[in-house]
């Protein structure tokens, strides 16, 4: 049990990672400080429920966009957190698919490093 909020807690922070460096690079991209951890946790949310889903149309429909189906999940998730957190605003096509594209890479390499960093530190402090 402590290990899925562990992973939770590493995904929401990656998330808002990613959604961070979307609003600092890109001009229709923006997050306000108040929205921006209800803004996390509904898109860490909607990626974790919207992934298995997409993996599996993809596969069925449009199998030649099964390397892409983790940005096509990113940018659903995406649309899902501007709608139910007030704080994140995405305006253009552009601000959607960089910031798609940025959110998750960044959030891919957030979920891949920070538990190094945190077993890092946690076989440091047994040592």
């Amino acid at each position: 049990m402590i290990r899925l909020l562990i992973r939770a807690a590493i995904f929401v922070v990656s998330a808002a990672l990613g959604l961070l460096v979307a609003a600092w690079v890109l001009d229709g991209f923006s997050i306000s400080a108040s929205g921006l951890l209800v803004s996390a946790v509904v898109f860490a949310l909607a990626q974790s429920i919207l992934s298995p889903f997409v993996l599996k149309m993809t596969n069925r429909y449009a199998p030649a966009l099964m390397g892409g189906f983790g940005l096509v999940s990113t940018i659903v998730a995406l649309a899902v957190a501007t709608l139910v957190s007030g704080g994140l605003r995405i305006s253009g096509v552009s601000a959607w698919v960089l910031g798609g594209l940025i959110v998750w890479l960044v959030s891919a390499l957030g979920g891949w490093l920070l538990p190094l960093v945190l077993l890092k530190k946690r076989l440091a402090a047994t040592e």
